[in-house]
């Protein structure tokens, strides 16, 4: 039973109208828990769109290197993994082995040892 105060539209069109506004609705709680979008950085209506899709296109990018690589962790797992690892100088397959890798780039003979870890 739906509650309205427009008499004007039948009772199928406040039905469709309804259903439509829940399909929105699902579609931001799918931004939410996928997109990882906490907050809107911009207030235009160009601001919102842009970064939803820079977040779609990576959400995509992510799935595609997923399937590419054959990798069995879900796409939350991997996409918290990068998130970590951003400035690491590994492949992403090292990444995402259960073996401890090693950088080999970050030994640089110019630099200096601060400590001797």
């Amino acid at each position: 039973m739906l509650l309205t105060n427009n008499f004007v539209y039948s009772t199928e069109i406040i039905a469709d109208l309804y259903k439509e506004r829940w399909k929105i609705e699902l579609f931001f709680k799918w931004i939410k828990q996928h997109l990882r979008i906490k907050k809107f950085f911009g207030t235009s209506q160009n601001a919102v769109y842009t970064q939803i899709w820079i977040a779609v296109c990576i959400y995509l990018l992510v799935a595609i290197m997923k399937k590419k690589l054959k990798l069995k962790q879900e796409l939350y797992t991997i996409l918290q993994i990068l998130s970590v690892c951003l400035f690491e100088k590994v492949t992403v397959n090292q990444l995402f082995e259960n073996e401890k890798y090693t950088n080999n780039d970050t030994i640089d003979p110019n630099q200096l040892i601060m400590f001797d870890l």
